[in-house]
């Protein structure tokens, strides 16, 4: 199965596009592989290389002002293919997307990220800005 791990230039092109001022918020999907696949053939289980990737990213995640506000183990896609099961979900908060540019573009982060590459099987990150207003129904 060839997985979404990394943006296509493409997308990447369309993200650097929109507003870099305003905070986002990043929903993370992730399902990890049951073995990493480090290129150097370094042995680890996915969720080993995924936790690597949250100790040495971290740092540089909060440095930029990133959060996470919300996280929860998902447990069944109600609408949507039942095919995609997620390992972790997550909302990361960034104090605007110039803050996630600044991130991903760090050399440590940089050489952190390898380690996500080796732990993740399939992703979705989806970027998303706040509504202004205070309307709580649906719609």
């Amino acid at each position: 199965m060839a997985g979404s791990i990394d943006p296509e230039r493409e997308q990447f092109e369309a993200f650097k596009i929109l507003p870099r001022d305003t905070p986002i918020n990043m929903i993370n999907l992730v399902k990890l592989r049951a073995e990493a696949q480090y290129e150097d053939g370094t042995k680890a289980s996915g969720a080993e290389a995924y936790a690597t990737y949250g100790k040495t990213s971290g740092p540089i995640f909060k440095r930029v002002g990133g959060t996470i506000i919300w996280r929860g183990e998902p447990k069944l896609v109600l609408i949507g293919p039942s095919d995609e099961a997620w390992d972790l979900a997550f909302i990361a908060r960034y104090p605007n997307a110039g803050a996630f540019m600044e991130m991903v573009t760090d050399p440590e982060y940089r050489k952190a990220v390898k380690h996500r590459q080796a732990a993740v099987l399939d992703s979705r990150l989806i970027r998303c800005e706040e509504v202004r207003g205070t309307n709580t129904e649906f719609g």
